[in-house]
């Protein structure tokens, strides 16, 4: 089998069988803010216990593919000497990698940033081939605001994401493209769907001019959604139809799956909203499997439940068990049929 054949087969079985990808790639300072809501000292070894606790939890694989990483976590082994990385494959779940680094002002563009970490990327990612990574991410960051995003803003970040996406796929690792327009500020839904289709034309643009074979790359976009602060805002049927018409006018049929993005979401706006997206999308017929790729949308219920306790590391797996299951559902448009 070629390199080739081998990344399609990984891309869609990230997205198959109703399963979707849990995304456990939050930095050391993103992982602290969560650990101090629940008055967790952020150390490494809470970090290790936390992660290795979801990992491990019985039958996770039944709906999670995979699980991006953080530099830290794929290096990490347990109490017993055993690496993150094998217990998620023993579970039947990919392993893959957060490549991208912060986030810093875009110079000439007032209000605008740019992600950072393209310098020495090729050897990170061969170093991360080794570790057992078979696929990567990079998030890029669209802000809705006065007189933003511009077209320099949007264009950088959609070259940067395809650079990415060439080296991944040179390195022999499926890219997911992360373009995320933020949901922060007062904005309508429609404001969003403007802002977001032009930014997936651009990265669409810039993936094509670098040669990058769509088939072996998954999107992982944000849903088309009000502000956080905005009056009025958006149901699910009004997201998921707007979301749907969105990507059917921006991402090829050559792209084997969309994993959104909860974006700051509450769990159960974004399960709602992910259900009525695959209602809509069946409806329509759509070419691409419509799966998630969720962080806070899956850990928000089983951090509240750990709390730090290694005695409440049963109940922590119960609630993200459910919430995996949950999440499940709602990709295959069957979570309203729930009780």
């Amino acid at each position: 089998m070629t390199v080739e054949m081998q990344l399609r087969d990984i891309a869609r079985a990230l997205v198959g069988s109703g399963r979707g990808i849990l995304a456990a790639d939050e930095s050391t300072g993103t992982i602290k803010r969560r650990f101090d809501s629940i008055n967790v000292e952020s150390s490494f070894e809470n970090r290790r216990d936390y992660r290795e606790m979801l990992f491990a939890t019985e039958g996770a694989s039944q709906f999670i593919s995979g699980v991006i990483l953080y530099d830290e976590t794929i290096r990490q082994q347990n109490r017993e000497g055993k690496l993150l990385v094998d217990i998620l494959r023993e579970q039947g779940i990919m392993p893959g990698i957060k490549v991208d680094k912060s986030t810093n002002p875009l110079a000439g563009a007032g209000g605008e940033v740019i992600t950072d970490g393209l310098d020495g990327l090729r050897g990170r990612l061969d170093e991360y081939v080794k570790l057992g990574a078979k696929f990567t991410k990079w998030r890029a960051v669209i802000n809705i605001g006065e007189d933003i995003p511009t077209s320099y803003g949007i264009g950088a970040n959609a070259h940067a994401l395809a650079r990415f996406a060439g080296l991944s796929q040179e390195a022999g690792l499926v890219p997911i493209v992360e373009p995320e327009v933020l949901m922060d500020g007062d904005h309508s839904i429609e404001k969003c769907y403007e802002i977001t289709e032009l930014t997936l034309r651009e990265v669409y643009y810039q993936l094509g001019n670098q040669n990058v074979r769509l088939d072996s790359t998954l999107l992982k976009p944000n849903m088309i959604l009000s502000g956080k602060e905005a009056s009025n805002r958006a149901g699910p049927k009004k997201v998921a139809q707007m979301t749907v018409e969105c990507l059917k006018r921006t991402v090829p049929a050559a792209v084997p799956g969309i994993v959104f993005l909860s974006g700051g979401q509450g769990d159960e706006e974004a399960t709602k909203n992910l259900n009525e997206i695959n209602l809509y999308g069946a409806a329509s017929n759509v070419p691409w499997e419509l799966s998630f790729s969720f962080g806070r949308g899956l850990q928000a219920s089983p951090l509240k439940a750990w709390g730090g306790r290694s005695e409440n590391a049963q109940a922590a797996k119960q609630a993200f068990h459910k919430r995996a299951a949950l999440t499940s559902l709602a990709r295959q448009g069957k979570y309203d049929s729930i009780d």
